[in-house]
């Protein structure tokens, strides 16, 4: 990635656990740094930027239209993601490596799980949308939650609970937090990813 946020806490040991922000459309590598100190106190912190612009917001990968993804390109940037993760990883892996992301960002998360599923122990994907059905893989010892919106324009709820029925089909502990709005991040789904990732 060109550019990235990385904070360590101090005092924090190789083996601390590591957490990779991913922003939405829009957003940059500042939309949940703070917030994943608070959510995972010790923990290295690593926020890649997206370095796709669409229109001047940043993204992680192109499309063509809402919910129309150009693949050659996510495939491209899937394979770029999961070496600069495994690069930030080191040698010598972290005790617990978790994944967040929100909207675009959940969906280069996603797709990078689809293609490395060892790479992250736990994962929240906040309002995905995963528009093609994914290859088989095996999640067994991998925790997700999904955090979504019952009335999402852009994610439905439907591809939401297919998304979900995949990761637990494929041997993921699976969670599915809804709340009754749409594409806004809710108190509710901070809630539930620090209930989440208080859980080992």
């Amino acid at each position: 990635m060109s550019q990235y946020l990385f904070r360590a806490a101090d005092g924090a040991t190789p083996d601390a656990p590591v957490i990779f922000l991913f922003h939405g459309t829009g957003g940059d590598e500042n939309q949940f740094f703070e917030l994943a100190g608070q959510l995972l106190p010790g923990a290295r912190i690593v926020a890649p930027r997206g370095d796709v612009s669409e229109h001047g917001a940043l993204r992680y990968f192109r499309r063509t239209g809402e919910g129309v993804y150009d693949m050659d390109d996510l495939a491209a940037r899937t394979g770029a993601m999961a070496g600069f993760v495994r690069a930030q990883l080191g040698p010598a892996r972290p005790s617990r490596v978790v994944g967040l992301g929100y909207s675009n960002g959940a969906n280069i998360l996603a797709s990078v799980q689809f293609t490395a599923p060892e790479l992250f122990d736990a994962t929240i994907l906040m309002h995905p949308l995963i528009p093609f059905a994914p290859p088989q893989a095996d999640f067994s010892g991998r925790r997700v939650l999904i955090t979504a919106g019952r009335h999402d324009p852009i994610a439905p709820a439907a591809a939401t609970q297919a998304l979900a029925d995949y990761f637990a089909a494929n041997g993921a502990s699976t969670q599915l937090a809804w709340h009754e709005g749409g594409h806004e991040l809710r108190n509710e789904e901070i809630r539930a990813t620090a209930a989440f990732l208080a859980t080992p």
